[in-house]
């Protein structure tokens, strides 16, 4: 029977099964060894997270070929300008290449957001902006290089949505299988 698991995943827990030395890791969440990553969350960030044990699934959700799009919201120092928007939806020149076109648009932050533990560092003298960029690729750390080369980098990193699938009201560590 295929399984395909929506995992809210918190911050700072390792987006593998394998043991990783004082890091949580997903066998802190999971017990099935089917189980694999459809995708992965870096360590610093937090959100969806797609599990399956279905090989076919996994490849279908990360192959970059598919372009299955995913959407991040990401908290950023400074007040993002609309030349930075504009260079992120035509695509951004990183070390390995120039991105996809993004989407990119600006949001309050989002409703419902849990607290992050520890929170974001704080400077009253420079605000934060809150961003929703949606993209086709899944280059390593992405949307914070991304973010970065537009002179804005992120602070907070929540993965929203993989496809058709979404966070919706997951709490960090609560999952459902779909």
């Amino acid at each position: 029977m295929t399984r395909l698991v929506l995992f809210n995943k918190p911050f700072r827990v390792m987006s593998q099964f394998r043991d990783s030395g004082d890091k949580v890791t997903l066998s802190s969440y999971f017990d099935d060894p089917s189980l694999r990553v459809a995708g992965r969350l870096d360590y610093d960030s937090e959100g969806l997270l797609l599990l399956s044990n279905d090989g076919r699934l996994v490849q279908k959700i990360t192959h970059p070929r598919f372009t299955l799009q995913k959407t991040y919201w990401a908290q950023v120092e400074g007040e993002l300008t609309g030349d930075a928007l504009e260079q992120l939806r035509t695509g951004v020149m990183l070390k390995d290449g120039k991105t996809r076109p993004a989407k990119a648009t600006l949001i309050d932050e989002p409703a419902g957001l849990w607290l992050r533990d520890p929170p974001i560092r704080y400077r009253a003298s420079i605000p934060t902006t809150w961003l929703e960029l949606s993209i086709t690729e899944g280059r390593n750390r992405q949307v914070r290089r991304m973010t970065a080369a537009v002179n804005f980098p992120t602070l907070r990193l929540v993965r929203a949505r993989v496809g058709d699938w979404s966070l919706g009201e997951l709490k960090p560590g609560e999952w459902v299988e779909v």
